[in-house]
């Protein structure tokens, strides 16, 4: 496949999930949530923690030039990531919604690792899929390059996501 195709696939495809996920957003409640939909933030939360600790021992195995390790542990972290969506898609298209208490003095710590996560969350998909297109394909000086951005964001993404589970869960209510 041609970079440009690529490349214009992945913005497509990273486009249409954000505009999904917006839309997930505009969704009434659901009159009647099945009782699995509880456990599904717990779930993601497990996802986010365990591909942050996939992406430090693929970053980990890479410096120690085992390149086979770290791809496959890569595409495992993608997978993970992958079922994370899925799940969180499914979540949301409930209309399941929590808001953290006015009144709680770590409401504004609350919000800013939101708010930093959710932006993150979308500027990430793309650059992910284009270092895990360029890996595969073997371009691996643009795969570096571009890993710069994608790493770093990744890891902030997937912790922060574990914190704002950690932080919102006592207030679920289902």
């Amino acid at each position: 496949m041609k970079e440009s195709t690529a490349l214009r696939t992945i913005y497509i495809i990273s486009g249409a999930i954000f505009a999904a996920v917006v839309t997930l957003f505009c969704l009434p409640k659901a009159e009647n949530i099945p009782s699995f939909v509880s456990f599904l933030p717990k779930l993601n939360a497990i996802l986010n923690g365990t591909t942050f600790l996939v992406l430090l021992i693929a970053h980990h195995y890479i410096k120690k030039k085992k390149v086979s390790i770290h791809k496959r542990l890569n595409i495992l972290a993608f997978s993970l990531s992958t079922i994370f969506l899925l799940s969180y898609v499914t979540f949301h298209s409930f209309g399941v919604e929590t808001k953290f208490p006015s009144d709680n003095p770590l409401k504004p710590v609350y919000l800013f690792i939101l708010i930093t996560h959710i932006f993150c969350a979308a500027l990430v998909l793309p650059l992910v899929l284009i270092s895990l297109y360029r890996g595969l394909a073997g371009q691996f000086a643009k795969h570096k390059k571009i890993t710069k951005w994608s790493y770093p964001i990744w890891l902030y993404v997937t912790a922060t996501g574990v914190i704002v589970y950690l932080m919102i869960s006592p207030y679920y209510k289902f």
